[in-house]
């Protein structure tokens, strides 16, 4: 199982979508799993061969050796001093 994620948003008919989510629901699966499993199926089918984010093996020593680097952790619920408006304060 893949332990990272990324997000991927489609667009569908609104019709379709919900005839989608009645049938995962009556399959007891999750829209999502259903897609990741055709994803899966469609590499496969036209020999696409990747690795799962949780099973690279050099990830762990990457994560290790980047420990440390870049922004420093903050508790959790801790506000940010950053501005999150524009510099200059001004109308648009």
């Amino acid at each position: 199982m893949e332990l990272k994620t990324a997000r991927l948003t489609l667009l569908i008919d609104p019709a379709k979508k919900a005839a989608f989510e009645r049938l995962c629901a009556s399959q007891d699966v999750t829209p999502s799993q259903v897609v990741r499993r055709l994803i899966r199926e469609y590499l496969a089918a036209h020999g696409v061969r990747f690795v799962p984010s949780g099973l690279d093996a050099a990830e762990p020593e990457a994560k290790a050796s980047a420990k440390g680097r870049g922004r420093k952790a903050r508790p959790r619920g801790a506000r940010s001093t950053r501005s999150k408006g524009p510099s200059s304060g001004g109308a648009r």
